[in-house]
């Protein structure tokens, strides 16, 4: 597996990364079976880089990785997340007691990485979000306590929310990496897309996480399964999943995601899963992919798209098309 650079980190991670999230569920509620499976193929074919969150599963999939590598005896990079409830006035203190919480869990002394996972607004009016004012005096400075004694080597932060306080973060200087949503319903963070595209923009963040040398992680390729192309959810996902950075509703994205159908049909690629983790090889910021699985068969799957590398020009050509025809047709 291709090997790329994480930023300043310099750490060399494989391209696919390994999804420990509630929306695929494997890591969260797959059979300690199961799991040991998984995680020991995805090492052996490159993935070295794993992330989690203390969100997902309520704490779970922390406690079920750090189960799961101990059972393996390896230790590839880890990164979780921690998220700052906006209405505790102590950023430092909910930060510090995050983050010991999730070592707990893992069962670890420290991680490879620890991100802040709340959307970045402007002024923090919004639900869930932080000010920019409060993210860079108090809870980046907090990360980099940690980062001092030892907790964790890098900090970065879950690209999500206001564009312009999104950029300010990443030219600070001081995040190594950002998480940041690509996939084909949403090509605005990586690729030119045609003016009216139903998708968040995101102002090009992969240029500029390049230029200020932030290691980028790709999250929502698949845009939490709508990219498969049907409405069905796994057993083991989530039952119903919010869109993020994408259409109003899952129905709607899954509506579009057919409309992608002809880069199959023409022969670019075997399925828009495939698609899927193809495009979002092809900006050279990019340094990570995370996928997350609900079966071994996705794994599988993932690792064989990895290996057939970025989409051709001829694939991205017909994008362009497409997104067009999109762009201009009312919404079903």
């Amino acid at each position: 597996m291709e090997q790329r650079t994480l930023g300043r980190t310099g750490l060399k991670v494989g391209v696919l990364g390994f999804g420990c999230g509630d929306v695929g569920g494997l890591i969260v509620r797959g059979t300690p079976a199961e799991r040991e499976r998984a995680v020991s193929r995805a090492l052996e074919a490159g993935t070295n880089y794993f992330d989690t969150a203390a969100s997902y599963g309520n704490g779970e999939s922390e406690r079920n990785l750090g189960v799961t590598l101990r059972a393996l005896r390896v230790r590839p990079y880890i990164g979780t997340k921690v998220r700052v409830p906006p209405e505790d006035p102590d950023t430092a203190g909910a930060i510090t007691r995050g983050v010991e919480a999730s070592l707990q869990r893992l069962g670890m002394d420290s991680v490879d990485l620890v991100q802040l996972h709340n959307p970045i607004r402007a002024d923090g009016s919004r639900e869930s979000g932080l000010p920019l004012r409060r993210v860079l005096d108090e809870a980046l400075p907090a990360l980099e306590a940690l980062r001092r004694q030892g907790k964790t080597r890098f900090v970065g932060v879950t690209a999500l929310g206001d564009t312009p306080a999104l950029q300010t973060v990443i030219e600070a200087g001081v995040i190594d990496t950002a998480q940041v949503c690509v996939n084909l319903l949403n090509p605005t963070a990586s690729v030119t897309a045609p003016a009216g595209f139903p998708a968040h923009d995101f102002g090009r963040l992969l240029d500029r996480t390049r230029r200020a040398g932030v290691g980028t992680i790709a999250i929502r390729v698949l845009a939490a399964g709508a990219l498969s192309g049907t409405a069905s959810r796994h057993p083991i996902a989530m039952p119903s999943v919010a869109p993020i950075a994408s259409g109003a509703d899952y129905a709607q994205d899954v509506a579009r995601a057919q409309r992608l159908r002809p880069l199959v049909d023409k022969g670019h690629v075997a399925s828009l899963m495939e698609a899927s983790i193809r495009f979002a090889l092809t900006h050279p910021g990019q340094s990570t992919v995370l996928v997350g699985y609900s079966e071994f068969a996705h794994l599988e799957a993932a690792i064989a798209a990895i290996e057939r590398g970025p989409l051709p020009p001829a694939a991205l050509e017909q994008l362009q098309s497409l997104w067009a025809e999109i762009a201009g047709r009312k919404e079903p």
